[in-house]
């Protein structure tokens, strides 16, 4: 099997939506389309896609690391504590505050990614029960 058409698979995956996907999540949809597909190959198409600058790795705290395709936009996470849930903030809600900060500190900011902590409604109502 060639390794170029698991990693178009790869790439046409996580292109579908804006959604993070462990390694372990990308094989089981990839062995639905590829079932004599080996977990290796798969690691090493994820580890060639990360290091190309096509896709991006990321530990958003949920005990695994995520991918996501790069070209799907620069954006920010809330992640739930308890359920784990991702919930995507659009990068230009946030960047104001970013050139807030730069100006009143005279800070240059580099990142891109900014993960916040804390509970979901879900699991906020959970708790009030």
């Amino acid at each position: 099997m060639k390794t170029s058409s698991v990693d178009q698979i790869i790439a046409d995956l996580l292109g579908q939506k804006q959604y993070h996907y462990t390694s372990q999540q990308i094989f089981e949809q990839i062995r639905t389309r590829l079932p004599a597909v080996n977990r290796s190959t798969v690691y090493r198409s994820l580890d060639r896609l990360v290091s190309q600058g096509k896709v991006s790795i990321s530990d958003i705290g949920t005990g695994s690391l995520v991918y996501e395709l790069v070209g799907n936009g620069m954006h920010h996470h809330l992640v739930c504590q308890h359920c784990h849930q991702i919930i995507t903030i659009p990068a230009d809600e946030i960047n104001p505050l970013f050139s807030k900060i730069e100006q009143e500190s005279h800070f240059q900011i580099i990142t891109n990614h900014l993960i916040l902590y804390g509970i979901c409604p879900g699991c906020q109502n959970k708790k009030e029960l």
